[in-house]
């Protein structure tokens, strides 16, 4: 049994086995650590508990329930902080340049601590959209034993007698400027679209990569859609921290979990529930990490076969807190599974497989807010890559809630998100026409921001099925309406967006995955030839080095080395 335990702590012995380490054990002491505690294995709690969202906000209390797991498992837990930037807050302003960047500080942050402090195994938390993929982008890369666990969904607001929910005070931007709803309704949005601590709500980005992340295997079942404000979310957390236990003493370790396999058993899920476009851009990221090939062309295949199946927001009625009664994202998995579109033999963090865990698991029970197979929303999966003469490289639609599918219009130019926010509420865009927002990708903005402020502005002002938008930034997975973003190449690397003019027609044909404009090769290449080489708005700090280091979004957007 001696020689069990000193195999489960061989990284942690490295700082304190021996006589040579004592400094080491005596610093261990001062936090709490005995004789006995050295011959376990030392776990570390990544926590992006904050204040400053309600997405983060209780994230601490479920740490501390990942301790108690750890002890009872006999490891020796050790908690540590990392970041994170509340999207919703940031939304529409220079601040939202720091979201994705805060994706690769957070995965970073935490290799740096497991790596400079050897810890033998890693339970994760996450609440906000950049946490999730920052944490697994580490898990892969330090590879180590690791759990993730999502600090829950968000229940829905209520007001006026309905549910709302953050979107619901971001369209009201717009419908208030356009004087279809009065101040005292506007301001009852406000009071009421967040009432407590959770991520946002809908199948926006945050409750889509925890969908992915357990469809990936990385997190226990039925994980994913717990509330964050509930006994279940807590004893989710507990469990986790027994679990990396397990996983030190069965040898098994993230790549032993993300395979190709997993990653299209992800993909599947998204599009069964209708997952916000940034998941193309996470899961290429964490792939890359994991090493595994995994392209755009990959979502394209499986949105072939796999059929857009749950009712929820922004593209449908319900919310996340809707899920868990009907089954969950196991329920979800079942029908997949039985339908043959994800596979069953990956392995996950229960130490068994996907078809193992889902033994027993009902397919889900209400058909208004999971429809069968036989009767989906849409028949294929509700997001495309787009490629044409305006992305070489690719660009991501999403065609959830969409009533056509083909645009043809005139380009109306913009060079940053707040020219177009500023022409959205002051009328100069009309329907039919095209919004091109360049500048904004991930080299160009710095940090691809997202555009939920312009396009619930677009909503609001009733211009959500009239007016397409395409940008080489990003969207909210709160956003929808006809917009294509992550255009690529972008255009302060002289992507053909940058050649675009007011009055160019544009054609977006999405189901011949088409974005073209109406200019010949010559012509492009014409405009190109005349532009000044990109200017960086930003020379100092953390978003001028994020500039030089990343990559296409078409790759994930991941800094390079």
């Amino acid at each position: 049994m001696a020689g069990k335990k000193a195999a489960l702590n061989k990284r942690s012995s490295m700082i304190t086995g021996g006589d040579r380490r004592a400094p080491n054990r005596a610093m261990l002491r001062a936090v709490g650590f005995k004789d006995e505690d050295f011959t376990k294995p030392i776990i570390g709690i990544a926590n992006t508990w904050s204040n400053l969202t309600p997405c983060n906000m209780h994230i601490d209390q479920l740490a501390k329930k990942a301790d108690e797991g750890v002890r009872s498992a006999r490891g020796m837990p050790l908690t540590f902080g990392t970041i994170t930037v509340a999207d919703g807050i940031s939304m529409g302003t220079e601040g939202m340049k720091y979201s994705l960047v805060s994706r690769e500080v957070i995965a970073d942050s935490i290799e740096v601590v497991c790596n400079g402090q050897r810890f033998d195994g890693l339970v994760a938390f996450g609440g906000c959209d950049k946490n999730m993929p920052g944490s697994l982008m580490a898990m892969a890369r330090l590879n180590i034993p690791s759990v993730f666990v999502y600090g829950g969904t968000i229940r829905p607001g209520h007001y006026g007698g309905r549910d709302i929910d953050i979107v619901s005070i971001f369209e009201a931007v717009g419908a208030y400027d356009a004087k279809k709803m009065s101040r005292r309704e506007f301001k009852g949005i406000e009071c009421h679209a967040c009432p407590g601590a959770g991520s946002c709500g809908g199948m926006y980005t945050a409750n889509t990569m925890s969908s992915a992340i357990e469809a990936l295997g990385m997190s226990l079942p039925f994980s994913a859609s717990l509330p964050a404000e509930s006994g279940e979310k807590k004893e989710d957390a507990f469990r986790a921290g027994q679990a990396v236990v397990r996983l030190i003493e069965q040898e098994i370790y993230p790549r032993h979990i993300l395979t190709r396999k997993a990653f299209e058993n992800a993909i599947s899920v998204v599009m069964a529930l209708g997952g916000s476009t940034n998941a193309v851009l996470h899961l290429l990221a964490i792939a890359r990490e994991a090493g595994v090939k995994l392209t755009l062309e990959d979502f394209n295949r499986i949105a072939k076969r796999v059929p857009h199946l749950a009712n929820l927001k922004p593209s449908g009625k319900y919310v996340m807190t809707d899920l868990p009664g009907v089954g969950g994202v196991p329920g979800v998995m079942r029908m997949l599974l039985d339908a043959k579109l994800i596979h069953a033999d990956p392995l996950t963090v229960t130490g068994k497989t996907v078809g193992e865990n889902l033994r027993g698991v009902k397919p889900c029970s209400n058909p208004d807010i999971v429809r069968p197979l036989s009767n989906p929303l849409y028949p294929t999966g509700p997001m495309v890559v787009l490629r044409g003469n305006l992305a070489p490289e690719g660009a991501v639609a999403k065609l959830g809630g969409l009533k056509v599918f083909y645009h043809r219009g005139p380009a109306r130019v913009f060079d940053s998100e707040e020219e177009a926010f500023q022409a959205i509420v002051g009328k100069r865009l009309r329907p039919n026409d095209v919004a091109v927002i360049r500048y904004e990708g991930p080299k160009g903005g710095p940090g691809m921001r997202e555009m939920l402020s312009v396009t619930a502005a677009l909503v609001g002002e009733g211009l959500g099925d009239s007016v397409a938008l395409i940008t080489d930034g990003r969207f909210s997975g709160g956003s929808h309406g006809f917009v294509v973003g992550h255009v690529a190449p972008e255009a302060a690397v002289k992507g053909p967006i940058a050649a675009l003019k007011n009055g160019d027609r544009i054609v977006i044909d999405v189901r011949k995955k088409l974005l073209n404009v109406e200019l010949s090769s010559r012509e492009m290449a014409r405009r190109l030839e005349k532009l000044k080489p990109y200017a960086p708005k930003i020379r100092t700090g953390v978003l001028a080095k994020y500039a030089r280091l990343v990559s296409s979004a078409a790759e994930g957007a991941v800094t390079q080395w």
